[in-house]
C-alpha cells in the first residue's frame, strides 16, 4: 500500500508499554506521524515513537481538548487521523480507509468519517451494551474539525458532513480493574464543578433512578449480559460511576461543618 495523504496525531504521557502497538498500526502506510508528548516523560516513549518514525514535539500538559488540537495544528497530509495511545487501526479498517481515499467519490462531501470502537476488556472483546458500538469521528479533512468537549471528555466537531465506516478501531482501554476503578471520582471532577457552579441539585432522580437505569439500559435493553461476567461488571461499574458522580455533586454543595 502507498502512503496515504494522512498525518497521523497522538497525545501521550507515559506510555511506553503500550504506545508501540497504536504506532505499529499506522506506521508504513500514512503521510506523517504526530505525537506530541508531556514534556516530563522519560519511561522511553520518545524512543519508541521514534523508532516507528514519529516526529515528537514534547509540550506542558495543557488538557485533553487543547494538546489534541496543538497536535492537529502541526499537520500537514490533506486528512487527519486522531488515535490515541491505546489504540489500534485494524487491518479491516485500515483498508477501508484506502478504499475511500483512492475513490473521490466516495469522500466527496464529506468532512470527517466515524468508525466503530471495539473495547477489549478483561480477556473479552466487549460487543454489547453501552460501550458497543462506542462510534468515533477520528478521520477529518485538514481544517474541518477541531477538538472541543471538556477535558477529559473530548469531541471532535467538523464543519460539514461525517460519512459512516464499518470497520472497527480496537481499544485498549482499562488494563485491569483496579486501574478502572482509580479513574472514576478523577474524571468527574469537571462534571461536579459544572453542576455546583449552574447550582444544580442531582435529588433522588439523579441518586437513584439514574444509576438503576443506566445499569439496566447497558446490561438488559442493550443486550451487555451476552458478554458475560464483563458485560454485567461493566453494567455494575457504569451505575456505580453515575452513582459517584451524582454524590460528589451532593458532596460538593453541602455545607462544611466540623462533627459536633
Amino acid at each position: 500500500m502507498n502512503r496515504l495523504p494522512i498525518s497521523v496525531c497522538m497525545i501521550s504521557g507515559a506510555e511506553a508499554r503500550r504506545i508501540g502497538r497504536a504506532l505499529e498500526s499506522v506506521a508504513g502506510w500514512t503521510g506523517e506521524i504526530i505525537v506530541v508528548l508531556n514534556e516530563e516523560v522519560r519511561d522511553g516513549t520518545e524512543e519508541i515513537a521514534l523508532k516507528h518514525g514519529a516526529k515528537v514535539f514534547r509540550e506542558p500538559w495543557k488538557g485533553h481538548v487543547a494538546q489534541k488540537n496543538s497536535a492537529a495544528d502541526k499537520a500537514g497530509q490533506d486528512w487527519i487521523l486522531g488515535l490515541d495511545a491505546d489504540e489500534e487501526v485494524s487491518a479491516e479498517l485500515r483498508e477501508e480507509i484506502n478504499r475511500m481515499l483512492q475513490n473521490p467519490a466516495a469522500a466527496e462531501g464529506k468532512a470527517a468519517f466515524s468508525f466503530p470502537r471495539l473495547n477489549y476488556y478483561c480477556g473479552r472483546w466487549i460487543r454489547h451494551g453501552d460501550w458497543y458500538p462506542d462510534r468515533k469521528t477520528r478521520l477529518w479533512r485538514r481544517g474541518k474539525g477541531r477538538w472541543g468537549g471538556e477535558d477529559p471528555h473530548d469531541r471532535l466537531e467538523t464543519a460539514g458532513m461525517t460519512g459512516r465506516m464499518s470497520s472497527h478501531l480496537l481499544h485498549y482501554s482499562n488494563e485491569s480493574i483496579a486501574g478502572q476503578i482509580a479513574k472514576i471520582a478523577p474524571y468527574q471532577t469537571e462534571f461536579v464543578k459544572r453542576r455546583v457552579a449552574a447550582g444544580m441539585d442531582p435529588g433522588i432522580f439523579g441518586l437513584a433512578v439514574r444509576p438503576w437505569w443506566k445499569f439496566m439500559r447497558g446490561y438488559i435493553f442493550r443486550l451487555g449480559f451476552l458478554d458475560g461476567w464483563q458485560g454485567f461488571y461493566i453494567a455494575a461499574m457504569g451505575s456505580f460511576s453515575a452513582l459517584t458522580r451524582q454524590a460528589m455533586v451532593k458532596e460538593a454543595r453541602a455545607p462544611k461543618q466540623l462533627p459536633p
